[in-house]
């Protein structure tokens, strides 16, 4: 409940703005017009509120709605409010029924975004994925075409190393041969200087 008697009072600002768009343009509101027209408005709905409160008791029920609020203008003789109001709720409905409609699709756009969005980073993590494993495919055979390379150095190397081993096992064989034939040609000096011996040696006991 309100402390004060002003706190049941409508908002000046918003009577004053019902006041200005009900009178022609170039017509002014005094204070006290505004001041009156205010207290006048919060009886009003005061006593709306209360007969409309009768009939929510009535059925057994904490929540006014616009059947008791309805019921109570014809119990207080105003039925001409009847038809605007049941309009103006009628209008009511619709323009919360968009706002509902529009934000169900907001959030309807903004979850596809994020699909889609989680989509593309699904595709770009595969994408990249497959970049990298062909990458090391790649590698991979590179590595097997040095591989092969170095096999074929290491053979050109032994076919080397072998040209070398039988020219040094050629040098080898001349190298003996010439020693064989020194050693021959020697034999063969020695064995003259001994055949002379002996006829020098047999002309001399003759």
């Amino acid at each position: 409940m309100a402390e004060r008697p002003e706190d049941l009072n409508l908002p000046h600002s918003v009577i004053t703005r019902i006041m200005k768009e009900a009178v022609p343009d170039g017509i002014s509101v005094s204070k006290e017009a505004r001041n009156a027209v205010s207290k006048a408005a919060s009886v009003f709905v005061l006593y709306a509120t209360s007969c409309a409160n009768n009939y929510a008791l009535k059925g057994k029920r904490k929540t006014l709605n616009a059947a008791d609020v309805f019921a109570a203008m014809k119990d207080m003789e105003f039925e001409e409010f009847i038809e605007p109001l049941e309009k103006s709720l009628q209008e009511f409905r619709q323009e919360q029924r968009g706002k509902k409609e529009a934000s169900e699709k907001r959030k309807q756009s903004k979850s596809d975004q994020e699909k889609t969005e989680g989509e593309d980073s699904e595709q770009n993590i595969s994408s990249e994925l497959e970049d990298s494993r062909e990458d090391g495919e790649e590698l991979e055979d590179g590595e097997e075409v040095d591989d092969v390379g170095e096999d074929e150095e290491d053979e050109d190397d032994d076919i080397e190393d072998d040209i070398e081993d039988e020219e040094d096992e050629e040098l080898e064989e001349d190298e003996v041969e010439e020693i064989e034939d020194d050693e021959v040609e020697d034999a063969g000096e020695i064995e003259d200087a001994t055949a002379d011996d002996d006829d020098d040696d047999v002309q001399e006991v003759e």
